[in-house]
C-alpha cells in the first residue's frame, strides 16, 4: 500500500502520513541488519527498492536513499555504540563533506562546525558529518599531505537545523545545513568509511560503489516515471529514445550488481581500476539519461511547464538530483 499521491505532490516536507509508512515499511533500514531490526537486503533487492521508490516519487527515493545510506554506516559502527544508537527507531543522515572540526580531549572530540546539504535534515534522529583531527591545537595530516579526519554520528537534539534548502526541485528531501557548536562527543561515535564491524555482504562493498549504484537507480526511476507520464500525452515513437536508454542503464546496473555479487564471493578486494569503471559506466548513463529527458521534454507541450504537473515536477526534481557531486565537477551541492 502506496501513500496516496496528493500526499507527494512537491510537498515542502513530508506529510506525517508519508513518514509513518516509511516507518511501517522500515525502508530507513534497508540495509540495516535483522538482528538490529533492519530489512537486511541483498544488494540487487535494495536498489530495486530504492528505484521503484524514486519512480514512485523524486523526493521520496532520494531522501530514503540517502538516509537509509547513512543508516547503511550501522556497519562501520562498533556493535555496541550501534546497539546503542538503533536500540529505538533510528534514521540518520548528514554530510559527506569537510566542513569542520574535531579537537581531541582525551577520549573524547569537540566538535564544531557547519555542514551544507544533509538529506532529510528535519526527519533524521542522528546526523553524521567528517570532521578534520586537532590535536593539541595542530590539525593532523596523512602521509600524503591530506587533512587527518574522522567520522561521526551524533544525536540531532546536539544539532542547530539551518533551513536554506531552496531548490526547484526535491524538496521534500529538506536537504538543510545544519550547526554543530562546542558538542563534546566520546570517540566511540566515531567511525571510518570502509572499516566494518559486521559481517553482512552489503558492507563488504566498496562505499564509493555503493554511492554510485544506490544514486544511480534513483535517476533510472526518476526518467523511467518521466517516460510513463509522457506516455500519457505522446505517441510511443517520441519515448522511444528514453526508453531505450532506461533499458540499457537497467541492463548495466545489473551487470555491475552480479559483478559486485561475485567480487564479495570469491573475497576479493575492490581494485581502483574496478571503482573507477563503475563510476564511468554510471556517469555516462546519467549523462544519456539526461540528454533523452531534455529531448523529450520540448515534446510534451506546456503541460511540462506547468508546476503543478507532474511532468514538471518529475523534471525538476531529476534535473536537482543530478547537480550531486558525485555526478557533476561543478560544485559539491548535496
Amino acid at each position: 500500500m502506496q501513500p496516496p499521491r496528493e500526499y507527494l505532490n512537491d510537498a515542502a516536507v513530508f506529510r506525517k502520513e508519508v513518514l509513518q509508512w516509511i516507518e511501517e515499511e522500515n525502508l530507513w533500514n534497508i540495509w540495516v541488519p535483522k538482528a538490529f531490526g533492519g530489512l537486511e537486503c541483498s544488494l540487487s533487492d535494495g536498489l530495486k527498492t530504492l528505484q521503484a521508490l524514486a519512480r514512485l516519487d523524486g523526493s521520496l527515493g532520494w531522501t530514503v536513499t540517502l538516509c537509509s545510506g547513512a543508516n547503511f554506516f550501522i556497519g562501520n559502527l562498533q556493535p555496541e555504540v550501534a546497539r546503542e544508537v538503533f536500540a529505538h527507531s533510528a534514521i540518520l543522515g548528514g554530510s559527506g563533506g569537510m566542513f569542520g572540526t574535531a579537537e581531541k580531549e582525551g577520549d573524547d572530540y569537540r566538535l564544531n562546525g557547519t555542514w551544507r546539504y544533509a538529506t532529510g535534515a528535519p526527519y533524521l534522529t542522528h546526523f553524521t558529518l567528517n570532521a578534520k583531527i586537532i590535536e593539541n591545537g595542530i590539525e593532523l595530516k596523512n602521509e600524503d599531505g591530506t587533512p587527518k579526519f574522522l567520522s561521526f554520528v551524533i544525536p540531532a537534539a546536539e544539532v542547530t537545523i539551518i533551513e536554506d534548502w531552496q531548490t526547484m526541485g526535491l524538496k521534500a528531501s529538506a536537504t538543510h545545513s545544519f550547526k554543530v557548536n562546542d558538542v563534546v562527543l566520546h570517540e566511540r561515535f566515531s567511525f571510518i568509511y570502509n572499516q566494518f564491524y559486521h559481517p553482512q555482504s552489503v558492507f563488504k562493498i566498496h562505499f564509493s560503489v555503493f554511492a554510485d549504484l544506490t544514486l544511480w537507480v534513483n535517476y533510472i526511476g526518476m526518467a523511467d516515471h518521466f517516460m510513463e507520464e509522457s506516455a500519457k500525452i505522446v505517441s510511443t515513437d517520441r519515448i522511444d529514445s528514453l526508453a531505450s536508454v532506461i533499458r540499457s542503464a537497467n541492463q548495466e546496473v545489473a551487470e555491475i550488481v552480479q559483478t559486485v555479487d561475485e567480487l564479495i564471493d570469491s573475497q576479493k578486494s575492490f581494485t581502483d581500476s574496478l571503482i573507477k569503471e563503475v563510476h564511468g559506466v554510471a556517469s555516462a548513463s546519467v549523462k544519456k539519461l539526461s540528454e533523452a529527458i531534455i529531448s523529450l521534454y520540448p515534446v510534451v507541450g506546456i503541460k511540462g511547464s506547468k508546476e503543478d504537473h507532474i511532468l514538471n515536477q518529475i523534471f525538476r526534481d531529476y534535473f536537482t538530483a543530478t547537480q550531486h557531486h558525485i555526478f557533476t565537477k561543478g560544485e559539491k551541492v548535496l
